[in-house]
């Protein structure tokens, strides 16, 4: 069975992309075992080393996962060479992401654009491989199909805002805006 790999970005991978990480991976181990899939993040100005932080890791508690063992990385062009999914907080991550490796565009998206995506995508449409890394794959392809046919009224409405340093009810607003959008990802990858 060969691995697929989710990359998760957004500005220093200690807020936003590690709080997506750590919730795919637990479902994807969950379903279908560890190693199926690996799902990493980065950030475009990563705080190398850095901890997850304080309030993301108790929303990560909230939700079943755990930020133990959590350790900033920087974004590369080679990491995103390597994802066969790269989703992003916000669509000027999607971008810094695609101008590191500019043939990553038809598998980058923000993760509520993703979401939002996939919340059209009628039941038939969806990935069905039984391998996980396959149906990665296909729902990429199936993703890059349906883009740009329902926009949102508001582009801004395909970011995760950025809690980082910020008071309590910016975190509050990161779980409003995060929360929805998981079962969509959830039902693209068979979760």
């Amino acid at each position: 069975m060969e691995q697929g790999l989710i990359l998760v970005v957004c500005t220093g991978n200690v807020c936003r992309s590690p709080l997506v990480e750590r919730v795919l991976q637990a479902g994807l181990d969950q379903r279908h075992g560890p190693g199926s899939v690996l799902v990493r993040s980065a950030g475009t100005s990563g705080l190398e080393g850095w901890p997850m932080d304080e309030r993301s890791a108790a929303l990560l508690a909230d939700l079943g996962g755990s930020a133990d063992g959590f350790a900033a990385r920087r974004l590369t062009p080679e990491m995103v060479a390597a994802a066969e999914l790269v989703l992003t907080a916000t669509r000027d991550h999607r971008a810094r992401s695609v101008r590191l490796h500019p043939r990553a565009l038809r598998r980058t998206f923000t993760v509520r654009e993703l979401a939002d995506i996939l919340s059209r995508v009628p039941e038939e449409e969806l990935p069905t491989a039984a391998d996980p890394a396959e149906r990665l794959r296909e729902l990429v392809r199936v993703a890059g199909d349906h883009r740009g046919l329902h926009l949102p009224d508001r582009p801004e409405d395909h970011d995760l805002v950025d809690p980082f340093r910020r008071e309590d009810s910016v975190y509050a607003q990161l779980r409003e805006e995060l929360l929805p959008a998981l079962p969509h990802l959830r039902r693209g990858l068979g979760l």
